[in-house]
């Protein structure tokens, strides 16, 4: 399995034209039940091999969405007012989403650990979305994060080798 693993980023890289293709027919819903039934275990098995403490790439280089209940949840932890956590920490994107104004996220600590992660955003706690449909459902993100987080690569190596 450390082969999978080992020089994963440019492999990733390498095979974004194969996720596409996989993620396309994943999308079929007699494809997409088969597969939604195998994340469970193969995004288990995925968190028992990588520890993201060692990568937090999610944190050093992309955004979750701050949604409302986010914002209130941590500007209560944090002890400000929601427009002093929006003036100091965010910004909002094309989307018209609350994102950080920087990267790396500032919550994110020198040792990998999120200051905030018991409040943390929603995308945050779902992320890297290898157990819920938004791995098929969204394809492009999917993509994306593969190219990024290894979780998000384990899986779809495994799935794709699943298919064969």
């Amino acid at each position: 399995m450390s082969d999978l693993l080992h020089n994963w980023e440019k492999k990733s890289g390498d095979r974004q034209k194969e996720y596409r293709r996989f993620l396309e027919k994943a999308a079929k819903p007699a494809q997409r039940n088969r597969i939604l039934e195998k994340l469970p275990e193969l995004h288990e098995e995925a968190f028992e091999r990588i520890d993201c403490l060692k990568c937090a790439n999610c944190c050093k280089s992309y955004s979750p969405r701050f949604k409302t209940p986010d914002i209130k949840r941590i500007s209560r932890h944090l002890k400000l007012k929601e427009s002093d956590l929006i003036e100091r920490y965010l910004r909002l994107d094309d989307d018209g989403d609350y994102v950080v104004k920087s990267t790396p996220c500032p919550f994110l600590g020198a040792d990998n650990y999120c200051s905030i992660y018991e409040v943390r955003p929603s995308d945050c706690e779902r992320f890297p979305y290898t157990d819920e449909d938004v791995l098929v459902r969204r394809p492009a993100v999917t993509q994306k994060n593969s190219t990024f987080c290894p979780i998000v690569y384990f899986v779809l190596e495994r799935l794709i080798a699943a298919e064969k």
